[in-house]
Parts: structure tokens; C-alpha cells; sequence
């Protein structure tokens, strides 16, 4: 399902976080300004960062604003679209039936409204007068095409789990759609609110065929922004939509530029310059510059991204989780933040952010956070318990692609902490393709015991997450299996109630934090950078979904 983009590695399943930094040294943790929202804290109590819900509101109109990108997107079609470049452009061209708040809410789109009349029914009523960019309106047999192009073996959507118990997609109505699912599933109309509940013209897929989303066809979709141009290797133009349907989100500019810069340095160069008016994921190594620089503002906001290293082999020494939960005692995660994070994020201690229980009841959200196993750095006790799990000197490979000292950092500290607890760590430097290939291919993964993922979730719920751990997903690639976790996911995904659904999912939760499949590092927020020109964006992961340039206009 991964595939790479520009030729640099893919750090996730299928939108695997691409490194972001160019070269790190070790960082001093950082003090950044923001608006709103909370600090997170270090142990003296230092603020590392700060969470920003909305940086100040747009004054007026701009015509144009230049976003940096690190990667140019291999096609923006919706059904191939599961990575970071072509998400953040599809966000603002193509929608959803439900929409993805920067908030991690989740509110009606081009669905007006939706019932589930039964646990396996789901009835969308389709917002009536919608156009499309040709100036077509929207109706339910574009809904139906959209929906079911995630289904159709041929497309091979990136997109087929969330579609997995879909039994059919049907027009029931001018302007309604009906799903039938073969069993209940809790999280399928949350992954309508992404790239999963992409709507586009069934005329438009019928005649592009093969060539939709290419840089010659483009797109055809609802959005604020229109598909203008794509200049291969060079960048990707949107115009604004003046028959959008929805005021609140009409686009305050009358162009997006997105220049495509894979080097690091180079698009903090640009940032500085002027060059570029923004962009996304802000390499690390440049916070410090970044705060202090006259040429605009650095913002930080929600994420559900964890760093881990994916345990690949349980034939190995790691195969016991007393070996698993002592290397992650071993590891010096605050280290590796400072280090190789400029010192903004926080240790994780599970493989899912807190955020993700969102939608858990008030009641009960604090007992999950805090009924979890903790595994503390401890070298001395974690080389204690590898030593009664019998470690003594055997091999495990660590993989890298090290294209940016943040990746390099963490893979040098697993292996340290590999060889503290008594293992012989050796890493293996991959090409960026070889790398890819890790989240592909099985074949690719033998011999490999270890290697860095950073994972996020497009809902929020963790079982977007756990889902991928069941036994026998694809994105399980270490083939970890655990019974009784396969039959708390199950019911979680089987229970509408949000009782039943929080406990279940809390019970997966300990579990895959006890058992450490995957081996959780820490989290970051998502960072941008606005120039001196521009305002109005809400820093968020939800980026990849919503359309976050429409909101982008002049700073007063």
C-alpha cells in the first residue's frame, strides 16, 4: 500500500511521515510564542512549546499566497492520497461528505445530515444546490461513484480498509445515499470526515478514467480551491472557487502556489526570504531561527502523530515483551526529544495520543490515561529484566534511511539502549526506496528486527490505530497476535454505545501498552510557519483533510 514520493522515504504505513529535518545538532529545549492553548513541560518546567487553536484572523483578502511542500505528490487522486504532500492540497480542492475539524470534531459536509437507522445501515442526505469546479451540481450518483471507486478492486484505493465491511453503496433518493455494512463498524462514519468520504464527479472519473488526478487531468471536485495548473518538479497551482457553496469557508485568496523543496535548509531559507509565504512540518532544527526571525510566525498546534519503532521480527529476542518493555526502558526518550526534536513534543506512553479519547465520556477519559503500564527510563532494571528474559549478546538489526539527523538520533539511541540491556544491535542503512519498501512488502522486512515509523491517525478514535495490530492486518508487520486484543478490537469496532465502545477500546489500549508490539518514543505537535504577510490558518493534523487555505488571507 506505501509507495515513495520523489524518491525520499516513507516513514508510515501509506502516509508515512516523511523526516523532515535536514541536520540536527543537539537542541536546547525551545520557548515559542503562541496564541492560545496549552505548554507542555519539561522536567525543570521549562515551556517547550505551546498549542495554538487559531492564529489571528485574516484582516482582508490577498491574491495569492507560495506554500512550501517538501515532496512534489506522485497524483492527487483521492483514492491514492494517503501521505502528507497530496493530502495538505486535496484538503482545499476535494471534500468530504463529513468534514474533520482542527478541533478533532467531526460535523456534517456535503452530507447535510446522516441517520443509522440499524447497526448496518448508514443514510447520508446529500446538501442540495453544491457545484462542482466545471459548474455541474453535485448529486447522489456522484456520491455513489465516489464511494464505491474505494471498493472496486481495480482502483486499489489506499482507502480500502475503512470500506472493508461495506456490503453496498447505493442512490436511494435524488439527494440521498444509503450504505450497508455486513456487520457494525463503529468507525466507518468517522473516516467519512477524510479522504475515505471523497466526493467527485461520476462524469469526471468516467472520462478521465486512468489519467484522473495526473498532472494533466487534475481534479474535479466542491471545494474553496480549483484545480489551475501542475508544472512537474516545479509546483502546483490552485484558484479560488467562486461559487463555493459554504460562506464560512469561501477562500480569502485568490491563488495558492505550492512550490515543491525537498531540501530542508532550502525551504527554511525561504521562509526567511520571503520566498515562500509558508508551509507545514518545519524541520526541527530550525525552531530556534524560526522564533526569532522578523519574517513571519512559528505555530504549533494539535497532532496524533507518535513516533515508534515497529517490532518486525518476534522470532527474535523481541519476540518476548519482557526483551520489548526493557528496551523501551532503556531508551532515553527525553534525550532523543531534545536532541532530535529541538526539544518540542512530549514522551509517549502509548501508541496513541490522549487526544484520541476525545469522545470518551467525562467520566471515565482520566482512568484510561492514567490505568496504563508505565515503562520509565530505567537502564539498570531494564537490563535486569532483559537478563531474566535471557538476553545474553544476540543480534538484532536496527533499519534506517537516515536522510535527516532527527531519524539518525533515534535509531543511534535504540541501538545504545539495545546494547545497555545486553543485545548486539546492528543498524542497516537502506536506500529511501529499499526503506518503502519495509511497509510493503514481507520479503523486504526479513532480517530486520526494528525499524521507525511516525504514525497518525485520521479519525479520532485509537482503533484507527489498534485496528492496524489485529492479526493478520496488513500494516501488523511484525504478526503480532494476541487473542484477547484481536476480541477487544472487534468490540470496539462493533459498539456504537460510547460506553461500551470507550471500554473495549481502553482494554485494547492497555493491552498493546503492556504487550508493546510496537515500541511508542514520543510525540510532536504539527508545526507551521506563516510569513509576515499572512494569518487566519488553525494549526492542526486535520490539515490533511480540511481547508485550511481557504481560511489563509491578510495579516493586519
Amino acid at each position: 500500500m506505501s509507495s515513495a514520493t520523489s524518491g525520499t522515504p516513507l516513514y508510515r504505513r501509506s502516509r508515512i511521515r516523511h523526516a523532515v529535518a535536514a541536520a540536527l545538532a543537539a537542541a536546547a529545549v525551545l520557548i515559542t510564542t503562541a496564541c492560545s492553548g496549552t505548554a507542555g513541560q519539561t522536567k525543570d518546567g521549562t515551556t517547550a512549546f505551546q498549542l495554538t487553536d487559531k492564529t489571528p484572523d485574516a484582516t482582508g483578502d490577498v491574491d495569492s499566497f507560495t506554500w512550501s511542500i517538501f515532496a512534489e505528490p506522485a497524483s492527487i487522486d483521492y483514492a491514492h492520497s494517503f501521505d502528507y504532500p497530496p493530502n495538505q492540497i486535496l484538503a482545499n480542492v476535494c471534500e468530504s461528505l463529513l468534514r474533520w475539524n482542527p478541533d478533532l470534531t467531526t460535523s456534517p459536509n456535503l452530507a447535510s445530515s446522516y441517520t443509522n437507522p440499524n447497526p448496518t445501515t448508514w443514510v447520508y442526505q446529500i446538501r442540495p444546490g453544491v457545484r462542482f469546479h466545471d459548474g455541474t451540481t453535485l448529486t447522489a450518483d456522484d456520491v455513489v461513484a465516489s464511494l464505491r471507486r474505494n471498493l472496486a478492486p481495480e482502483t486499489a484505493s489506499v482507502w480500502a480498509y475503512p470500506f472493508r465491511n461495506v456490503k453496498s453503496v447505493d442512490r436511494t433518493g435524488p439527494l440521498e445515499v444509503t450504505v450497508t455494512l455486513t456487520q457494525p463498524d463503529s468507525t466507518f462514519n468517522k473516516y467519512l470526515a477524510a479522504s475515505p468520504g471523497t466526493v467527485e464527479s461520476a462524469a469526471t472519473l468516467a472520462k478521465s478514467g486512468q489519467d484522473y488526478g495526473n498532472p494533466q487531468t487534475g481534479v474535479n471536485c466542491t471545494g474553496p480551491f480549483s484545480f489551475d495548473s501542475w508544472t512537474s518538479g516545479q509546483s502546483l497551482t490552485l484558484k479560488r472557487f467562486d461559487d463555493y457553496w459554504n460562506p464560512a469557508l469561501k477562500a480569502k485568496s485568490g491563488q495558492v502556489k505550492f512550490v515543491f523543496l525537498a531540501d530542508a535548509t532550502t525551504r527554511v531559507n525561504a521562509f526567511q526570504s520571503g520566498e515562500v509565504d509558508g508551509g507545514w512540518m518545519v524541520p526541527p532544527n530550525a525552531y530556534a531561527q524560526l522564533r526569532d526571525t522578523q519574517a513571519g510566525t512559528l505555530y504549533f498546534g494539535r497532532n496524533t502523530t507518535v513516533a515508534d519503532e515497529v517490532v518486525s521480527n518476534l522470532k527474535g529476542p523481541l519476540g518476548d515483551a519482557r526483551v520489548r518493555r526493557a528496551l523501551l526502558m532503556a531508551v532515553d526518550r527525553e534525550g532523543i526529544l531534545k536532541a532530535g526534536a529541538g526539544g518540542v513534543g512530549e514522551v509517549a506512553h502509548s501508541l496513541v495520543t490522549d487526544n484520541l479519547w476525545k469522545d470518551a465520556p467525562d467520566e471515565t477519559r482520566d482512568a484510561i490515561l492514567k490505568d496504563l503500564p508505565k515503562h520509565p527510563y530505567d537502564p539498570a532494571k531494564a537490563k535486569a529484566l532483559a537478563a531474566e528474559a535471557g538476553v545474553n549478546g544476540q543480534k538484532i538489526v536496527i533499519a534506517i534511511s537516515p536522510l535527516d539527523s532527527q531519524t539518525t538520533i533515534i535509531t543511534q539511541a535504540v541501538s545504545q539502549a539495545a546494547t545497555a540491556i545486553g543485545l548486539k544491535p546492528q543498524i542497516e542503512s537502506l536506500s529511501a526506496e529499499k526503506y518503502t519498501t519495509l511497509f510493503t512488502d514481507p520479503a523486504a522486512r526479513e532480517g530486520i528486527d526494528l525499524f521507525l515509523t511516525f504514525w497518525y491517525t485520521s479519525i479520532t478514535d485509537p482503533l484507527d490505530m489498534y485496528g492496524s495490530l489485529q492479526t493478520g492486518a496488513f500494516s501488523n508487520y511484525g504478526g503480532w497476535s494476541d487473542p484477547a486484543f484481536d476480541a477487544a478490537v472487534d468490540k470496539a469496532i462493533g459498539a456504537y454505545d460510547p460506553v461500551e465502545h470507550t471500554a473495549a477500546n481502553a482494554e485494547a489500549h492497555r493491552i498493546a501498552t503492556r504487550e508493546l508490539p510496537w515500541l511508542p518514543l514520543y510525540t510532536q505537535p504539527v508545526s507551521v510557519f506563516l510569513g509576515k504577510r499572512i494569518t487566519g490558518v488553525q494549526p492542526s493534523i486535520a490539515y490533511l483533510y480540511y481547508p485550511w487555505a481557504a481560511e489563509i488571507g491578510a495579516k493586519g
